[in-house]
């Protein structure tokens, strides 16, 4: 017996294991040795542990060396897999076949077109006049206003709160005024230089930010019956500040187009 175990130790490789020291080596063969069921032998613990990894390891690499090759790359492709979604703002084109005929618009602003050319006005004011005063009310109250109304539902503050509801829907439905009466003025701007109306972007996007804005007009007369619309006043409002700014680009590339 002795012998046999001499020479199984010569033969087989030294197994050294992880929780063992560096220069500590196992003197026998694991194949050789047979373990008890029940041992305190740190050892036979060691053997039995090493044994049974390199068993797992063998079986793993079989299994995935037996694996087809076709369905390993359906695999990987169905891991690969990636979804794309994408918005088009194009598509706001089709609301200006809502809105009214370019000739009977321009019948009704034509008096006060042309009282606007006999006033003889530089050309940089007719031209830029309707941006500038549009710009000063969205930044001004547009932009303090939505500030109030994000404070009024996160200020801990209780007269801060206060003024801010105070102010909020005095700022906001002056914006919708000024809004509103500049629309005619860039309507009067384009006519007075004979530029097509109700063909760009930009007067789409204004028409639905006024329509949206006379929602969300509406939206606080019916919070005392359904709370919850405080969250779609608030995310409605930040949206037409948004559909706003994009407005004002917009106009901006218009104006210098011409």
């Amino acid at each position: 017996m002795a012998t046999v175990n001499a020479s199984a130790s010569i033969i087989r490789p030294r197994i050294q294991h992880p929780l063992l020291s560096s220069s500590s080596f196992l003197p026998f063969a694991p194949a050789l040795v047979k373990l008890p069921t029940q041992s305190s032998s740190p050892f036979a613990l060691a053997s039995s542990t090493t044994r049974t990894s390199h068993i797992l390891r063998s079986k793993s690499y079989v299994a995935k060396k037996e694996l087809p090759e076709e369905e390993l790359e359906l695999n990987l492709g169905e891991n690969r897999e990636t979804l794309l979604y994408s918005f088009s703002p194009l598509s706001l084109l089709y609301v200006a076949a809502l809105l009214p005929g370019a000739g009977a618009v321009r019948s009704v602003f034509g008096p006060f077109v042309e009282l606007v050319k006999s006033w003889n006005l530089p050309d940089w004011l007719v031209h830029w006049g309707h941006p500038g005063n549009m710009a000063v009310v969205l930044f001004a109250m547009g932009g303090y206003g939505t500030y109030l109304g994000f404070r009024i539902r996160y200020s801990d503050d209780v007269e801060e709160k206060a003024k801010a509801k105070d102010l909020h829907p005095k700022l906001l439905a002056g914006m919708f005024f000024f809004f509103a009466l500049g629309a005619t003025g860039g309507i009067t701007s384009l006519l007075t230089s004979d530029i097509p109306i109700f063909e760009s972007p930009h007067a789409v996007t204004g028409v639905i930010g006024l329509a949206l804005l006379t929602v969300q007009t509406l939206l606080p007369t019916l919070f005392e019956d359904n709370p919850g619309l405080r969250n779609v006043h608030g995310i409605l409002g930040s949206g037409i500040m948004t559909l706003f700014l994009i407005h004002a680009a917009l106009g901006l590339q218009l104006g210098l187009s011409y």
